[in-house]
């Protein structure tokens, strides 16, 4: 939501009023939700966002409709609303065995949202789900379906491509970082084996129908075609 900080971020989701500038533009929300009742709508990283768009946020809730800037009523009652934020998270950066204690790190986070959010928004979210951090082999999991993704990329152009469990580790040395999560890891792969696999297309190494396997040894990644 780091977009719509503003006061005049309204304008953005419902449409300009009248005599304003865009106001022959839809609004991103209203116009989205207008046409597709059935939705599931996510305001991401919510902390961020105006006063003046909580406002719009309560009104939904609690009518379950928005007017927008044409007068038109919008209905909301068909919506999912999910709502990100990284409120709390610092509050959930200690040691792992205070995740033993479940009931203890929601009160922390319960307690760093308080500090964040009015209490009338906080009380018309229905349920609150707090994101534990990804430990190593979760992340193994993700980089494997990121590695899936390439292979399946590689395919349409003929080329077969494998890796194995050593790659996934050099990946995991150099992209894990429990504090930022997964994004590091798609940067990881892009670096370590997207860009030089790019290098050798371009010089002929590896050519369209071929194979090409990457692997690790002594912690540097290798292709053999």
């Amino acid at each position: 939501m780091s977009e719509y900080m503003e006061k005049n971020s309204v304008n953005k989701l419902i449409g300009a009023p009248p005599g304003f500038v865009g106001y022959d533009e839809e609004g991103q929300l209203t116009e989205k939700v207008r046409r597709k009742p059935y939705s599931v709508v996510l305001f991401d990283e919510v902390e961020k966002a105006h006063p003046d768009v909580f406002n719009i946020m309560l009104q939904i809730f609690d009518d379950g409709r928005l007017t927008d800037s044409k007068g038109r009523t919008v209905d909301f009652k068909n919506t999912v609303i999910i709502m990100t934020s990284n409120a709390g998270a610092a509050k959930s950066g200690v040691e792992s065995t205070a995740y033993d204690d479940e009931e203890a790190l929601r009160e922390r986070i319960n307690s760093a949202l308080r500090k964040t959010f009015k209490p009338e928004f906080l009380n018309r979210i229905d349920d609150i789900i707090v994101f534990e951090k990804l430990s190593r082999e979760e992340c193994r999991a993700i980089v494997t379906i990121i590695l899936d993704n390439l292979r399946a990329r590689l395919a349409k152009m003929g080329i077969n491509f494998t890796y194995d469990e050593a790659l996934e580790d050099v990946i995991l040395d150099s992209g894990f970082n429990s504090e930022y999560g997964a994004r590091p890891l798609k940067r990881t792969v892009r670096r370590l084996v997207e860009d030089p696999l790019s290098e050798k297309l371009i010089t002929g190494e590896v050519s369209k129908n071929g194979r090409i396997t990457a692997t690790a040894e002594n912690g540097e990644i290798e292709f053999f075609s």
